[in-house]
């Protein structure tokens, strides 16, 4: 669930009361996408909002986000207090709110709902040349918000389900000589982290990316 910036900033201020100087931020997931990217629009127009799921659409579809300024505001705001934020964009796992805004960027090219609910999804990212463009576009965008060392990109709750059933993914891993779709999510991973590294920042993960190898200079939660 989205939090606004007051509640952000009042999280920021306890935190400090407590000396703890670093803070995880979550900003992407299958129930949502949080925040805007000027190159892609639709992440929010369409990923940032969804219909509960209790209601079968007959409520006001929820969402919002947060606006390039209002995240520099709170990295201001927490710099003053001596914490750094840390922003997660999750890949290729967690997409399905990116999916319904860029269905191109999925594996089957079907446009999914936003997810009104909680639990594992089994939409995952392509590995085409264009998903990779895409994501170093976003990543970009992130990193002018984020002066910290590390981006974290999440890398955990990615089924595989979409990869195994995939024959142009399945054709992928032979170009690449991968045997596993364990070993793609490594490739996966350390292309990302590669990415990253020229850019002066770190790749941090969930423990999940381990499973497919690591970058040597990855850090792992």
């Amino acid at each position: 669930h989205f939090q606004p910036p007051e509640f952000v900033e009042r999280l920021i201020d306890e935190m400090a009361r407590h000396k703890l100087d670093v803070l995880h931020w979550h900003l992407t997931d299958d129930q949502g996408w949080r925040i805007q990217i000027r190159k892609y629009p639709e992440l929010t127009s369409i990923g940032a909002w969804r219909t509960p799921a209790s209601l079968h659409g007959a409520a006001p579809r929820y969402g919002v986000f947060y606006p390039p300024a209002a995240i520099r505001k709170i990295v201001k705001y927490a710099a003053a207090r001596y914490i750094s934020i840390v922003p997660e964009i999750d890949m290729p796992g967690q997409p399905t709110a990116a999916i319904a805004a860029y269905p191109q960027f999925g594996v089957t090219g079907v446009r999914p709902p936003v997810s009104p609910d909680w639990g594992v999804h089994t939409y995952l990212y392509n590995v085409d040349e264009a998903t990779f463009a895409f994501l170093e576009d976003v990543l970009g965008e992130v990193m002018d918000l984020f002066p910290g060392t590390y981006i974290h990109i999440g890398g955990d709750e990615a089924a595989k389900d979409q990869w195994q059933k995939s024959p142009q993914v399945r054709q992928r891993m032979r170009e690449l000589g991968l045997s596993s779709e364990a070993a793609l999510q490594g490739y996966f991973t350390a292309r990302i982290g590669k990415f990253l590294a020229a850019h002066g920042r770190r790749l941090i993960g969930w423990d999940e990316i381990l499973e497919g190898g690591v970058p040597a200079d990855a850090t792992v939660m």
